[in-house]
């Protein structure tokens, strides 16, 4: 995993964070007044239901949708207040391929097909997990990390792997995994929830780092603790680049990676139906309406969440 960028870049980035990202228009979330009955529960709601994971019946047949390349699952800390949470967006906007449970309500997983997105020492980069045909086993077994003197296996890592493998266009046929589980809670949260067994035993996987739009501050926490729908749109497009490349037309990727990924792109460039051109930017639409939203009632530096540490 490669180091943030720097202050000038994030200022450049802060203007138009989704500058280049193929999301849906948000107008009709704008038009709609008050709030509706969620259609299973009957509560009252502006958007969506987000203990039902549906839309009010005014956005059914509006909303974007998108099919994801490997089924989410997400794990939400019980104390992970809903209406603050961004795994509904994912639900929403992948109904057929994302199930949140609330730990601990869990099923067993895989271990072979299945990965964590969560660092720890001997987490794996996402390019790796195309060597050695997808076997996560034998990826494994080659891994050796010496940490850092202050570093450990419990702390979010700087340095996750020596690979310089940022992202490599593979031209796969079929992709080494079928689904994706992910902690929905605070860093202090996660650390219990990873240490149920049925957690504990996935490989885990890091995502190069990207500077997050979330607006909720977590204290110490540096710019680049995702938001859990930034996470999965991270996870998801950096699964596609390996596997199928990226489309020359497309100018999201500058918000998704910092300077020292992007030297890399020239390597993704394929121009084909199957390259990357903002097939899971949607997952974002809830995500971009809500910054805005809020933007027009603070000013961006005068957010807690956007004063943390670059590193």
């Amino acid at each position: 995993m490669s180091h943030p960028n720097s202050e000038e870049n994030i200022l450049s980035l802060d203007k138009n964070p989704f500058d280049g990202l193929i999301i849906q228009n948000d107008n009709i979330l704008y038009a709609l007044e008050g709030r509706y009955a969620c259609p299973k529960c009957g509560k009252s709601r502006k958007f969506y239901c987000y203990s039902c994971y549906v839309p009010i019946p005014e956005l059914k047949n509006v909303l974007p949708k998108v099919t994801l390349p490997v089924k989410i699952d997400i794990i939400k800390h019980k104390q992970e207040i809903d209406g603050k949470s961004t795994s509904a967006h994912a639900a929403l906007i992948a109904p057929d391929d994302v199930r949140v449970y609330t730990y601990p309500d869990i099923p067993e997983y895989e271990e072979d097909q299945t990965v964590l997105i969560y660092p720890t020492c001997k987490a794996l980069e996402i390019s790796q997990l195309f060597s050695h045909n997808g076997n996560i086993s034998d990826i494994k077994s080659e891994i050796k990390i010496d940490l850092p003197k202050g570093y450990n296996a419990g702390t979010l890592l700087k340095q996750v792997s020596t690979t310089k493998n940022y992202c490599n266009y593979k031209g796969a046929n079929s992709l080494p995994i079928k689904r994706a589980v992910f902690i929905d809670s605070t860093w202090n949260q996660s650390k219990g929830i990873y240490k149920d067994e049925r957690i504990r035993k996935l490989s885990c996987v890091v995502l190069q780092n990207r500077i997050s739009q979330f607006w909720r501050h977590q204290k110490g926490s540096p710019r680049w603790y995702l938001a859990t729908i930034e996470a999965i749109h991270q996870f998801v497009l950096e699964i596609h680049l390996n596997a199928w490349g990226v489309h020359p037309d497309y100018k999201g990727l500058a918000k998704c990676f910092n300077e020292k990924s992007i030297i890399h792109f020239e390597e993704l460039i394929v121009n084909n139906e199957e390259a990357y051109n903002g097939q899971y930017d949607n997952l974002l639409f809830f995500f971009k309406h809500m910054y805005y939203l809020i933007h027009t009632y603070y000013e961006h530096d005068s957010l807690y969440a956007y004063k943390r540490r670059l590193n």
